[in-house]
């Protein structure tokens, strides 16, 4: 097995493992062979197997959509013209609500005839009434949908809040600030909107775009009530229903302003920064767990996420000039609150075109996915200052919408001060890495690779930024992580079979050591794997949605040790990021990660458990390029497991489809002095070549997901192969492994079988 080459020390876990190798991968030429590529990969859906044969439909060709691995340009139409005026929007606008019609929501029928079938009264207790109101519609008036309304008895016309039934409590708190509460049967407690699809049989609508239908109907009635003031509604929805509230808004002109509360995939987080890649609930698996919530048509583009003609921060602009707050808990398993923060940054355009900035909001909430009665106090202040009831004044600055808690590029050029040209021009080359090993007088003066090895090593540093004093100190028990934030994060209680130890180590930052019971009351030290989670922001090394095992426990049954912190930005240390470049401005979070790692390998050469021999590291996505940059500069480390985390940065560039460099440069700020070289790749001061030459001639495995939007494999291969010149002058060819998996881009339970089985991945 793989591990057994890293670390023969570990007990390797019995069984037998598939090779997951492919060529060719996503590469199928027709739309008929992209379907069988697709049905071969992704788990069993019968729903969408009944889609595929009852309909006939295949997957577009790939090929002529698009390839943006960044956030698609609200403001540029399809065919590329780029909207400057406010009066270009509309068209734009239904563009983008035809787009997400065909790709997301399914299409819905024109506004009916509607009448109302059944109103009682309920004088209801201290002066509240409540009336419950059937309407019927649609064909021969058979559609039925039940709302009530919570007046409370003055202040009219007043604003309305509506949602849906199961959040009946939010309405009533709305009641007593004034407004006309309003539930409907467009929940999973009470639905009326399933029955409709017979009704309608030549619309394709999903069971959200169904429940967002019924918003629009409670609109149609709630317009002719004397004490609605129909200029002044709110929509709002939780979860699920926060999508439903989304998409209602989107479509839907008359309402005024929508709150969408930890809305997740398919709401305010982005397919392309929001799925398995990065631990969360992608399309894969929001389409095979939830069938009817999104059109069949989107699970086409598992994988190629990047070829998704738009994305949910396009429907969250198809909101504009109304107003929109976008609320998210940071440890919320259904969304990432730096995938939040990507939509947000990618809509506010639209609103500051329309001179409207102001209308979107975020707001963030501590803890995970549920909700407080402050939190909808705090939603109604929102509401409160949007509708000119009150001034946002104190109580906004308390309660109202919050600013991104990551730094961005922008930020980050104006905290450190840095030029845009870089400060080393001689750095535009090429380092030579075909040259003989040895030192500058075996090669006649030319320094070989150890002098090519310092010039590198000089790059990698700069690129890393300029480190704080750091000091060293011993790790301990004391600070290690409270059982309820482990709680909190899905890491509390280990299997029975697996001991876990928690430590403080290096700059106050908490990990975790686990491994086999087996070896308690033993002297036997084990090698260590530390895990380094990619960007995973609600949970950190633990991932918020995951099929199977949890990685580090998976590796642990390799009988290996397992080392696992959050980095910084993630999970428990998500507050730390918010003010990092303000108070390191020269320092970069790929630095300061790297620092975590290598204080990590301090803490663990000094742990009895621990053959300090044998320290290796396993990453995947950015922990990949994380851990390939700390085995560079830190010798200690015994070897590297990169998954999916190999980036040729070199070769990105315009008409590339990865926007890998101005990912983890820019968008990610993890690296921002490579910034400057977005644009101008030839000119970057190290590749992924030269990165793992660093490594040489310690083992090291670099695994790349056969279907992905994150790298070409022709590149990266050659990456790889360039790297092997200098594996092979250190007498080290076999320890340079580079495999491509039979997958889409995920870190699935299969890969870690094959890690962690009894075969080596070769």
């Amino acid at each position: 097995m793989l591990l057994a080459v890293l670390a023969p020390g570990a007990d390797a876990a019995a069984g037998e493992a598939p090779s997951p190798v492919a060529e060719g991968l996503g590469t199928a030429g027709t739309p008929q062979a992209a379907l069988a590529e697709l049905r071969r990969l992704l788990p069993a859906s019968a729903p969408w197997e009944r889609w595929l044969e009852r309909t006939g439909e295949l997957p577009p060709a790939f090929d002529q959509l698009p390839a943006r691995r960044l956030l698609p340009d609200p403001l540029r139409f399809e065919d590329g013209r780029a909207i400057r005026r406010r009066g270009q929007w509309p068209a734009r606008r239904a563009e983008l609500l035809r787009l997400f019609e065909h790709y997301v929501t399914g299409a819905w029928p024109p506004a009916p005839a509607w009448r109302v079938a059944e109103r009682r009264v309920d004088p209801g207790a201290h002066g509240v009434a409540v009336e419950s109101v059937t309407l019927e519609f649609g064909p021969g008036y058979q559609a039925r949908l039940h709302l009530d309304l919570m007046l409370p008895g003055r202040g009219y016309p007043a604003p309305v809040f509506l949602t849906q039934e199961n959040h009946r409590r939010w309405a009533a708190i709305a009641v007593s600030r004034g407004y006309v509460g309003v539930v409907y049967a467009g929940a999973d407690v009470r639905d009326d909107t399933g029955d409709w699809v017979a009704l309608w049989p030549e619309a394709d609508w999903t069971k959200l775009q169904r429940r967002a239908w019924a918003a629009s109907r409670c609109l149609d009635y709630l317009e002719t009530r004397p004490e609605v003031d129909a200029g002044r509604i709110a929509l709002t929805g939780h979860s699920r229903n926060g999508k439903t509230a989304l998409m209602a808004a989107a479509f839907d002109d008359r309402i005024a302003a929508v709150i969408s509360s930890s809305s997740g995939a398919g709401g305010a987080c982005p397919y392309r920064w929001f799925s398995e890649a990065q631990f969360g609930e992608g399309i894969e698996l929001i389409t095979r767990s939830f069938p009817d919530w999104l059109h069949p048509r989107l699970r086409f583009f598992v994988g190629r996420e990047h070829r998704l003609p738009i994305d949910q921060h396009e429907l969250v602009a198809c909101i504009a000039p109304r107003r929109c707050l976008i609320s998210t808990a940071l440890n919320d398993n259904v969304e990432s609150a730096w995938a939040v923060e990507q939509t947000y940054h990618a809509a506010l355009p639209v609103f500051r075109l329309l001179g409207v900035e102001d209308h979107l909001g975020l707001r963030y909430r501590d803890g995970p996915h549920a909700t407080r009665a402050e939190d909808i106090e705090a939603y109604l202040d929102w509401l409160d200052a949007g509708f000119g009831r009150r001034k946002a004044g104190k109580t906004m600055a308390s309660t109202g919408p919050s600013a991104p808690v990551f730094p961005t590029y922008a930020e980050w050029q104006k905290l450190s001060g840095e030029p845009g040209e870089p400060r080393r021009a001689a750095w535009r080359g090429r380092v030579a890495l075909g040259v003989p090993a040895g030192p500058p007088a075996a090669e006649g003066g030319d320094g070989g690779w150890d002098r090519a090895r310092a010039e590198l090593l000089e790059r990698v540093g700069w690129v890393l930024g300029d480190a704080p004093p750091l000091a060293a100190v011993e790790a301990g028990a004391y600070g290690a992580e409270p059982k309820p934030v482990a709680t909190l994060l899905n890491r509390a209680t280990p299997p029975s079979w697996l001991h876990k130890e928690s430590l403080n180590f290096g700059n106050a930052v908490t990990g975790d050591l686990y491994h086999r019971t087996n070896v308690l009351g033993t002297d036997r030290r084990l090698p260590v794997l530390i895990w380094l989670h990619p960007i995973s922001v609600s949970h950190g090394y633990t991932a918020g949605y995951f099929r199977g095992e949890q990685p580090h426990v998976s590796l642990a049954r390799s009988g290996c040790a397992v080392f696992a912190f959050d980095q910084i930005g993630n999970g428990s240390r998500i507050a730390e990021v918010r003010d990092f470049y303000r108070r390191y401005p020269r320092w970069s979070l790929l630095g300061k990660t790297v620092a975590d790692v290598r204080a990590a390998v301090d803490a663990l050469e000094r742990h009895p458990r621990v053959d300090p021999a044998q320290i290796f590291l396993v990453g995947y996505g950015v922990g990949g390029w994380v851990a390939m940059h700390a085995a560079a500069v830190d010798s200690r480390v015994a070897g590297v497991v990169s998954l999916a985390g190999a980036l040729p940065l070199r070769a990105d560039g315009p008409g590339k489809p990865s926007s890998a460099l101005a990912t983890v440069s820019r968008l990610y700020p993890l690296a921002p002095r490579l910034g400057t070289f977005v644009g101008r790749e030839d000119q970057m001061p190290y590749t992924d070549a030269e990165l793992m030459a660093l490594i040489a001639p310690r083992p090291l495995l670099v695994i790349t997901p056969g279907l992905t939007d994150r790298s070409e494999f022709d590149e990266l291969r050659s990456c790889v192969e360039e790297a092997r010149q200098v594996y092979a002058r250190l007498g080290a060819g076999e320890a340079l492994v580079f495999q491509r998996t039979d997958d889409y881009h995920r870190f699935s339970p299969e890969l870690i079988w094959c890690l962690c089985g009894v075969e080596t991945v070769r």
